[in-house]
């Protein structure tokens, strides 16, 4: 089948493409299950349409991949036509990508990049992590320094006591 032929609300849909662009990821909470979702484009010698990537989908695909949903279903959503596999279709890679070397490339690149980032942000967080906790600390410090105040008060006692041994051997 072609993208072209695709229409709303069809089921059972066989169809090959290119996927041309992935969407930034989206993570949400249903029925307290946590849900990714992307939305990415698929075209080929037909026509394009609107593929949207659940879940696991979205960590296995990338711009260029030729893929082969299996049992998908065509839907309307913000009034666009889209295409997704749903619980009982797949989506599975054929042939070779349509990526370049120097796009794979940048890809490595940029994910070397993103793990250093994140890398980065551990360290962060836990450099905030051990600020807020000597933070914490010196707040538990400062309470003692109150109790001090009496004691500076005991310091004082002996020259009272001196004041009195001073009267005593005036008298």
């Amino acid at each position: 089948m072609k993208i072209s032929e695709l229409t709303i609300g069809q089921g059972s849909v066989d169809v090959e493409g290119t996927i041309k662009e992935v969407g930034e990821l989206r993570v949400f909470s249903k029925f307290g299950r946590e849900l990714k979702v992307a939305d990415s484009s698929l075209e080929d010698d037909s026509g394009a349409v609107k593929l949207t990537l659940w879940n696991e989908h979205f960590d296995k695909f990338k711009a260029g991949d030729k893929v082969k949903i299996t049992n998908g279903y065509v839907r309307e959503f913000q009034g666009e036509k889209q295409l997704t596999a749903g619980k009982f279709g797949k989506i599975e890679k054929v042939g070779e990508s349509e990526a370049s070397e120097e796009e794979s490339e940048e890809e490595g690149i940029i994910e070397k990049a993103k793990e250093k980032v994140e890398g980065v942000m551990e360290d962060i967080k836990e450099k905030v992590e051990d600020v807020v906790k000597k933070v914490k600390g010196e707040e538990t410090e400062e309470e003692p320094e109150a109790e001090e105040e009496p004691e500076k008060e005991t310091e004082e006692e002996p020259e009272a006591e001196d004041k009195e041994e001073q009267e005593e051997t005036e008298e």
